[in-house]
């Protein structure tokens, strides 16, 4: 009895000390909707300024609060140009944007990438390398994972895949057809979730799931980088992001 009575006394203290969590209502283990951005992003594009970011001013100026890359008829170029952000080379993050491009136009947004040598137009102080979240006006493209200058394309719009760097990315699930996500994708503003942790690379657009790479060549995988937008060799075009928010670890 008197062992009995001791374990029942050891036990009231443990829970005194450690208390129950308190009752949320409504408390629920589905997963719901966020509205806005969760803590700790910031805006890395003021909206008024190139203030932060380097680029060829031949092709970008702010306009009514969007950053716009814009190439006219005497401003055709015969490699791809980027502005780039400068104050930072991020490796886990997530980056949050809107974009709205011309019917022809070509676009991207590139992250984890460098600076490199241009052979084509060795003036060009901004080709870059690296991951990116492609763009266009078609919807032939956007959504993909390209690697800018690098091993192309690594998951094409609905495609989860995994690089290994001995053969081409493996196609590992659908993640939705490819012609019903074009069909989300707006003529005007549209919205991109970029979401980078360690090794897997996810895009989003519109709330919709693009693609998925898990990048498992770990010879030629970058572990951080620049981000950048981009203006791309064809036709006259103009592309115009806004928004540009970034948190990360």
């Amino acid at each position: 009895m008197k062992l009995l009575l001791c374990i029942l006394l050891a036990s009231a203290a443990a829970r005194a000390q450690s208390p129950e969590p308190a009752y949320v209502p409504n408390q629920s283990d589905r997963p719901t909707a966020v509205t806005g951005d969760e803590p700790g992003f910031a805006p890395i594009f003021d909206g008024k300024t190139l203030a932060g970011w380097e680029g060829d001013p031949k092709y970008w100026r702010v306009e009514d609060g969007s950053l716009v890359g814009e190439i006219t008829p005497q401003t055709l170029i015969r490699s791809n140009t980027f502005i780039m952000w400068k104050n930072g080379h991020p490796r886990d993050f997530e980056l949050k944007a809107e974009f709205r491009i011309s019917a022809q136009g070509n676009s991207g947004i590139n992250y984890r990438s460098a600076i490199v040598a241009d052979l084509v137009t060795p003036s060009n102080q901004f080709a870059m390398r690296g991951y990116q979240f492609d763009l266009d006006g078609a919807k032939a493209y956007t959504g993909n994972n390209y690697e800018e200058k690098g091993r192309l394309f690594l998951a094409l719009r609905g495609q989860m895949t995994r690089v290994v760097g001995s053969r081409p990315p493996v196609l590992l699930s659908s993640v939705g057809d490819p012609a019903q996500l074009a069909a989300s994708i707006n003529p005007e503003w549209n919205t991109i979730h970029i979401i980078v942790r360690g090794n897997v690379l996810t895009h989003i657009l519109n709330g919709k799931l693009m693609a998925v790479v898990i990048d498992d060549d770990a010879a030629n995988r970058p572990a951080d980088g620049l981000i950048g937008v981009q203006v791309h060799v064809g036709p006259p075009m103009k592309v115009e992001y806004r928004n540009i928010r970034l948190k990360q670890g």
